[in-house]
């Protein structure tokens, strides 16, 4: 298998763009990325476009943007691991030799359903009796809470820091810090949480390159490896489940640290999926960087600050970069692809040399989610 790096990234700054067109946003990322890495529309083999809600040929409308059309181009939907899932496939078919340079794009525009919780399909028993995800996440917080010995004050702490350092990226859809009483006093949206410990729904894009080491050579370009990409569906079964222990990020996290022949205590910066507080601190644990029933001390004593032990979520996650579903997987990637080479600017963290990113999502009967996608990147490559 041919070794993948990702040789450019480029991201549509996150936020409300109401009235624009869904596949002019994925294209404006397109084109950035083009520019940035100087590779010309034909040099590109394949197209992949991430996206939940964009509609049909979605993929085919943001390429065209590009100006590339004749290439095989695929529209990729796996939830909110729908932007991981579309790198992915480019590492797959990358290392595979089938192609030596991809465009990969992850775009939604979540403006156009006008606020509140995001629809879902209505094919599903749970669904259908009235489950949105703030209801699920708000349930997974209480147990949390009460197995741990946690109180709210640690979700509050998650957006503090996470709303902290998305002040400081200017692709973030909130670029505003929030104190600690901000955050407990904002109006309740499902028991213990409230407004501040959620993300908000955005729109925007992100792209990035994914190629071989013979192609990226010949750009000239800073790059860094692909050690590990891994996507994995939620295990099915109808009887208990326990509402602390992502499972699914556990098998995933688990299978790239193998791929990747590196350890938890390795990784030196991570982007997870906080789309709401308790998230941070559910995903911390089963990607082993927090002990079990331990995140929300880590938290708390700094542990996932900036200069702490593990970054966590230093360009803001989703509660501060928003999340505008398809994209948020590759703009995962494209925060890490900065901060590896030494292009993150005011988010920059001293050393980092191992990122890892992690997006999973898609709510439905009897699994604790549906689609989960995890990469680990190094530097230096």
């Amino acid at each position: 298998m041919k070794r993948v790096l990702i040789a450019g990234a480029a991201v549509e700054p996150f936020g409300k763009k109401v009235g624009e067109n869904v596949a002019e946003i994925g294209g404006r990322s397109l084109q950035a990325l083009l520019r940035s890495s100087g590779v010309a529309p034909e040099q590109v083999d394949a197209g992949i476009v991430g996206s939940v809600y964009g509609g049909s040929l979605i993929a085919q409308r943001v390429m065209q943007h590009g100006a590339i059309a004749g290439p095989p181009v695929f529209t990729v939907e796996n939830a909110c691991a729908s932007g991981g899932t579309a790198v992915h496939l480019a590492c797959q078919a990358v290392a595979a030799g089938t192609y030596e340079c991809v465009a990969v794009v992850g775009v939604d525009q979540l403006s156009v359903f006008g606020g509140g919780a995001l629809p879902l399909t209505t094919n599903d028993i749970e669904i259908a009796q009235g489950v949105v995800m703030p209801a699920t996440y708000a349930m997974r917080a209480q147990r949390y809470l009460h197995d741990y010995g946690a109180d709210t004050a640690s979700l509050d702490a998650v957006s503090v820091k996470n709303r902290g350092n998305g002040a400081l990226n200017p692709r973030a859809h909130f670029q505003k810090p929030v104190a600690q009483d901000e955050v407990g006093q904002s109006r309740p949206v499902a028991d213990p949480l409230r407004l501040l410990h959620c993300c908000p729904n955005s729109d925007g894009a992100a792209a990035v390159l994914v190629c071989s080491e013979d192609f990226a050579r010949s750009l000239g370009r800073p790059t860094v490896a692909v050690r590990a990409s891994v996507v994995l569906s939620g295990q099915f079964h109808t009887g208990y489940r326990d509402m602390t222990w992502p499972d699914i990020t556990f098998r995933a996290a688990a299978q790239a640290y193998r791929q990747a022949e590196l350890e938890p205590r390795d990784i030196d910066l991570v982007e997870l999926h906080d789309a709401f507080s308790i998230a941070e601190l559910l995903h911390a644990e089963a990607l082993g960087i927090s002990e079990r029933g331990q995140a929300h001390r880590d938290v708390r004593e700094g542990a996932f600050a900036r200069d702490g032990r593990v970054a966590v979520s230093p360009s803001g996650g989703l509660l501060s970069r928003g999340h505008p579903v398809g994209a948020t997987g590759v703009s995962q990637i494209a925060e890490s692809y900065w901060q590896l080479t030494g292009q993150a600017e005011a988010l920059q963290i001293d050393n980092a040399r191992i990122a890892l990113t992690h997006a999973t999502g898609g709510g439905i009967f009897g699994v604790d989610n549906g689609a989960c996608s995890v990469h680990i990147l190094e530097a230096g490559q």
